[in-house]
């Protein structure tokens, strides 16, 4: 019987090794694996090593959160700065000021600006010192000119709706800007009947978890409760706000004009106050927001007039009672023990310069010499010659822009540049707006039923309306049509359209970005590389030690060339706060800013309309453009602000370095202002090309096959000479050129690559580089205060009962 043999081909199964699973840690420590050649086992830290160092870093982490409470509102650090804000009319700010204002938690010193009501709160017992100031919900500029200060922002709630529609507008706002630590506290709600505050409670908690997610509700109506909120505030984690940490800033808690010898409008404003964010040197420049920037002459360190530690004055009549000196007997004494900490040095001092001289003779040039003429001359004929040798059936494409001596541009364009419109739709809107003036020459009147209709009609701005109805249509039109524009037949395409363009690609055709720059970015300032200096700067903030006044000090700064007006404004209310500007901060460049719009406006906003910026810190008007945020070298231009995705805004403004928020507002023709879009910070680049396009149709006339006859695009013969290089597409998909012009009315023949439809339109993409107008402005009108909410009409209510 025959026994099956393996042969030596038989597969050999490798025996199951038991026993506990070894990671690769434990075979390094043994010795007996090799170790990996990463970075993290090149530092030879075992696992208990490891965990050492993570606690390390937490424990670092965690004094350095203390420190931080610790500091902000002690002896040695500046007061903890408070900004009361009221989400409702129906709260009282005069009683919960009150509530604070309890004379046995600790020292109360009252100041009142205008109508900013403010109080320094001192408590030896918790070893901090408050500063506790408002702001109303309406007064939307000074709401959020304090928060870029406030260390924490209390909102003050109503018991049953928790704010109304100013107050979710200023939260909008704020929001957008960038909130500091803020506590929520709730207002009135013990009045309500015990049976109904417990749902009361539950039913704001519910409203406010929208915008505050897992916040916890204080409430403020006893004296309890008003200790418990100032322990709240004092113990809690600090939020840091980017675009302040790494300036020094100071709000004002006292003013002084000193006008100077040569007129009474211009003079040195003397600023106290403490110094928040990093230390201060007097050789930078400092902006005063609403104001413009300035340079400083010297900085004082006067006494600090609310010290956490008074010096006590024992009365003779009553031992057991003290007087405290207060802050009246403490700037007294200012005069007396006044430190001068530095003076500016001239040759280290920061330039107010904010644009650049431009030199008309810089571009002059030389007469050419014999033989630069003869090689001109040479290199002249070599591309004629080039341009004969090209055959018949070349593709346009590559083609020159002009091809023989008729098509070349004489000086007759040069005219029409100066008056030559941005916009062709700009034209026929400023057309109608001459007809509407000479309609409203004659005066009509008409007597309606109702006196009540007719006096609403009396409130009702006529012009305004018609205007916003042009813009109404203009916007529909430009999401029909994108950029469609209708051939003028008065002035000839070649003309209207000269500066513009053919490409071959939008996304990969080259195009200069130093090429015809208009005179304005002869003004601006450029940096060879934007993010490197960036870097470099904050490098140094964070390394290098700054010569000036540290923070917490209680300074006086020296402010010179100030106008007047800075201090009226002050003296009626408006707070007085000023940032040190990083290097390079005080000059001008295109600032490019990535918006979306915001939900609770729906008005057309056009381009080059007048806005206002709150870009970081500063606040300003500017006229921008908006373009389509792509990570291309090219964006288009887009002529609405549209609501469906984010756009880049640019403009003409001071350089900032990001990160820095932006809220952007428009000014309503009844004085308020409306927030529009919010976003940030993109860049600050001169070299982002925004390119508008211009589109003219044409319709098909005849179809052969895969050519057809194209009329009503242009209307002579030679506008289609002058465009036939540049490639024509239509709203299906073909691709083709213009072939040869047919007539002297502007028909033409053009062949395509498909077969064209007769419902098609033939389209031809035509491109210019824009840029924005030259219309900053740092001073910004003070807005009507919000009554109602600014997203709704304007228009006057009527009684529908």
């Amino acid at each position: 019987m025959a026994v099956h043999r393996s042969g030596p081909l038989k597969q050999q199964n490798k025996a199951h090794k038991g026993g506990r699973h070894r990671g690769r840690g434990s075979a390094q420590r043994d010795g007996k694996a090799p170790k990996t050649l990463s970075k993290k086992v090149r530092k030879d830290l075992s696992r208990v090593d490891q965990r050492h160092r993570a606690s390390q870093l937490r424990k670092q982490k965690k004094e350095a959160v203390l420190a931080e409470k610790r500091q902000l509102g002690s002896k040695d650090g500046p007061p903890h700065q408070v900004l009361v804000v009221p989400l409702h009319n129906r709260i009282s700010l005069p009683e919960a000021f009150q509530l604070l204002q309890d004379r046995d938690t600790g020292t109360v010193h009252l100041n009142e600006w205008g109508s900013t009501h403010s109080f320094m709160l001192l408590c030896p017992r918790l070893k901090h010192r408050w500063f506790f100031t408002s702001a109303r919900p309406g007064d939307l500029h000074t709401v959020l000119d304090m928060a870029k200060v406030a260390d924490t922002i209390l909102f003050l709630l109503d018991p049953l709706e928790g704010w109304d529609s100013t107050g979710d507008y200023c939260l909008s706002c704020l929001f957008a800007q960038g909130l500091p630590t803020y506590t929520l506290a709730v207002q009135g709600i013990s009045s309500l009947p015990p049976k109904k505050q417990i749902d009361a409670r539950k039913k704001l908690s519910k409203a406010v978890e929208k915008r505050f997610p897992e916040d916890k509700l204080l409430l403020l109506d006893t004296q309890q409760e008003a200790g418990m909120l100032l322990r709240q505030l004092a113990n809690q984690k600090q939020r840091h706000l980017a675009f302040r940490d790494r300036r020094a800033y100071l709000f004002a808690h006292a003013a002084e004009f000193v006008p100077s010898e040569e007129s009474d409008l211009v003079g040195t404003l003397k600023i106290s106050g403490y110094v928040r964010g990093q230390a201060l040197n007097v050789n930078s420049v400092l902006h005063i927001i609403g104001h413009g920037d300035f340079q400083m002459k010297q900085v004082d360190a006067p006494v600090d007039p609310f010290p956490l530690n008074p010096r006590v004055i024992k009365s003779s009549k009553d031992s057991g009672t003290a007087m405290e000196i207060c802050a009246a007997d403490a700037v007294a004494r200012m005069e007396e023990d006044l430190k001068v900490l530095m003076k500016a040095d001239p040759d280290r001092q920061e330039s107010l310069q904010t644009e650049v001289i431009p030199d008309p003779m810089e571009g002059e040039q030389t007469w050419p010499t014999e033989e630069e003429l003869s090689e001109a001359h040479d290199l002249l004929k070599e591309s004629s010659k080039v341009v004969k040798k090209v055959p018949k059936g070349t593709s346009s494409y590559q083609a020159e822009w002009i091809l023989d001596e008729d098509g070349e541009s004489g000086g007759e364009g040069d005219e029409y540049d100066d008056i030559e419109h941005e916009d062709f739709m700009e034209e026929e809107s400023q057309d109608e707006g001459s007809e509407e003036e000479e309609e409203e020459e004659c005066e009509t009147m008409t007597i309606g039923e109702s006196v009540r209709y007719d006096l609403y009609d009396e409130k009702v701005d006529e012009e305004a309306e018609e205007k916003m109805l042009e813009k109404y249509k203009q916007q529909r039109l430009e999401e029909m049509f994108p950029d469609e524009v209708d051939t003028p037949r008065d002035v000839a395409a070649r003309i209207r359209f000269q500066k513009y363009r053919g490409l071959k690609s939008f996304r990969t055709s080259p195009w200069d970005p130093k090429e015809n720059l208009p005179r304005d970015y002869a003004r601006i300032f450029q940096f060879q590389n934007f993010i490197n200096t960036r870097r470099r700067i904050f490098k140094e903030i964070e390394e290098k030690e700054v010569e000036g006044a540290e923070v917490g000090w209680y300074v006086t700064l020296h402010v010179s060339e100030v106008p007047v007006s800075v201090v009226e404004h002050f003296k009626r209310g408006t707070p007085l706060i000023a940032f040190s500007l990083l290097p390079h901060e005080q000059k001008m460049s295109v600032l490019n800013m990535v918006v979306s719009r915001h939900p609770g406006n729906t008005e057309p906003v056009k381009a080059k309309e007048e806005l206002i910026f709150h870009c970081g810190f500063r606040r300003f008007r500017a006229s921008p453009l908006f373009s389509q945020h792509t990570a291309a070298d090219k964006h288009k231009f887009q002529r609405f602000l549209t609501a469906d995705t984010a756009l880049v805004v640019t403009v003409y403004a001071p350089i900032t370095f990001p990160p820095a928020s932006v809220l952007l507002f428009k000014q309503n023709s009844n004085g308020m202002h409306s927030l529009i879009a919010t976003g940030h910070l993109l860049s600050v680049d001169p070299d982002r090309m925004v390119i508008k396009r211009v589109v003219l149709s044409g319709h098909p006339f005849k179809i052969f096959t895969k050519t057809a006859v194209v009329r009503y695009m242009f209307f002579n013969r030679e506008d289609v000479l002058w465009f036939k290089p540049v490639e024509l597409r239509t709203k299906w998909g073909r691709r083709g050129h213009i072939k040869e012009p047919l007539g002297t009315h502007g028909h033409m023949k053009c062949s395509f690559d498909g077969k064209l439809k007769s419902q098609d339109t033939v389209l031809m993409n035509l491109y210019k580089r824009v840029f924005p107008k030259w219309t900053y402005d740092p001073y910004v009108p003070e807005p009507v205060p919000w009554v109602k909410s600014a997203i709704s009409s304007t228009l006057p209510e009527v009684d529908m009962e």
